[in-house]
């Protein structure tokens, strides 16, 4: 059995929607980011951590990729054309999605007031919707690497939801419509009611 450390209102939802598609069970220790709780496994007080025996393991696109490693589902094998694709589209959402929200999160609320530049946030705005309609261009199939549910999907999805939370211009047409029925996975529910 796993165990997250974080909530389901952070990154550690991904882990938690990675474990239901995995059909493993795991518990959950409720710690906020950088709480003293978050920093007894995580220095840095960010969340998620995943407790695996003895192994603590940080970062949540990490942990994600781990487990399906581990679990041989979702990911296409290691040292394969269609891994490299995976890794590439997994490395974009982190640099034009995730990295964007969290630069927002942190001139919204995770930085000191003296240190948040509220005028950067239209143009991360800007930013994410320009990436936004970059990824619904590529969308050809049922998932964003085709006919299976990978890694990235998850990754995606999160970080749709979340620009949602954050005030950003809802995600329309076909990435919208695509984000809406993966939250419709029995998976994604369960997750969500875990974390309610």
């Amino acid at each position: 059995m796993y165990t997250v450390v974080g909530t389901a209102k952070s990154r550690a939802f991904r882990v938690m929607w990675m474990l239901e598609e995995l059909g493993q069970s795991y518990d959950i220790i409720p710690a906020g980011p950088r709480t003293d709780e978050a920093k007894k496994y995580n220095p840095s007080g960010k969340v998620p951590a995943l407790i695996d025996g003895d192994d603590v393991l940080t970062d949540s696109v990490a942990i994600m990729q781990y487990l399906a490693d581990k679990h041989g589902a979702l990911t296409a094998p290691a040292g394969t054309v269609a891994r490299a694709k995976q890794d590439a589209m997994l490395f974009w959402l982190i640099d034009e999605f995730d990295a964007v929200l969290w630069a927002a999160a942190k001139h919204s609320f995770v930085f000191p007031k003296d240190k948040r530049v509220p005028e950067i946030k239209p143009s991360l705005r800007a930013e994410f919707d320009r990436a936004a309609t970059g990824l619904s261009e590529r969308l050809d199939g049922p998932f964003l690497m085709g006919a299976e549910i990978t890694v990235p999907d998850l990754l995606a999805v999160h970080c749709i939801n979340w620009s949602i939370g954050a005030g950003f211009e809802r995600v329309e047409g076909a990435l919208g419509k695509w984000a809406s029925q993966m939250r419709q996975r029995p998976a994604f529910k369960a997750a969500q009611a875990r974390g309610a």
